[in-house]
Parts: structure tokens; C-alpha cells; sequence
């Protein structure tokens, strides 16, 4: 089984979904609602409405994968406050939401671009 983060890209679907839906319906939100190719190398994440379930949805070459998730205690940091229906997260980000941390509060330091080292 390939690591979900060496799938690509990771697209996020902000809305809540219906967590009776499986492969086939995950896969037609992504074609016809995201308008987006579910074959691509990516991974897309979806979430129920209590944020305490994940489904991910990716293409492996030979077939569709699904992997869920399930918190007993606690909740995803679920992105709500975004005027976009999916949103294209990093490795990174995607390893913080799995982590339970909340991704649109954590920034990284502003990089610097320097020509020189003398002060």
C-alpha cells in the first residue's frame, strides 16, 4: 500500500458528506461537483457533518482506494470558513489535519531570501 502522502496532490472538500456514500459516489462528487479527474495522482479528502469521520478517495493505477477514519474522542479542524468547494493542501497540511491539528491557524515562518551573509 503506497503512503497517502506519496499520492500527490491532496484536495480537501470543504462540505460535509454523507458518510453512506463509498467509492462510486466519493468519485462522482469529484468529477462532476469539483470538476476534477479522479484518476489524477491525488488524494481527496472528505469529512462528515459531527468532523469525526475522514474518507479519502485515490486512484492507484489498478483500481479506487478508500481509506477512513474514525476519531472516538475528539474532532477534525475541519476548514469551514472558506468561500472555495475544495481546497488543495500540502503534504504537510494533510499530515497536521491527520495529527488533529487545526491547519488554517498554523502558519510557517515567512522565508528569506538573502544575496549575502554580511551584516
Amino acid at each position: 500500500m503506497a503512503r497517502l502522502t506519496d499520492c500527490g496532490a491532496v484536495y480537501i472538500y470543504r462540505d460535509v458528506v454523507d458518510f453512506r456514500k463509498s467509492i462510486d459516489g466519493l468519485v462522482a462528487i469529484v468529477e462532476l461537483e469539483l470538476e476534477l479527474s479522479p484518476f489524477m495522482t491525488a488524494v481527496f479528502v472528505f469529512c462528515n457533518r459531527r468532523r469525526d469521520k475522514l474518507k479519502l478517495v485515490y486512484w492507484d493505477r489498478t483500481g479506487f482506494c478508500l481509506w477512513y477514519k474514525r476519531l472516538d474522542e475528539a474532532k477534525f479542524q475541519w476548514p469551514r470558513r472558506c468561500d472555495a468547494a475544495v481546497l488543495q493542501w500540502t503534504d504537510e497540511q494533510f499530515e497536521w489535519l491527520l495529527s488533529g491539528l487545526n491547519v488554517l491557524a498554523m502558519e510557517r515562518h515567512k522565508p528569506l531570501h538573502y544575496c549575502s551573509a554580511h551584516l
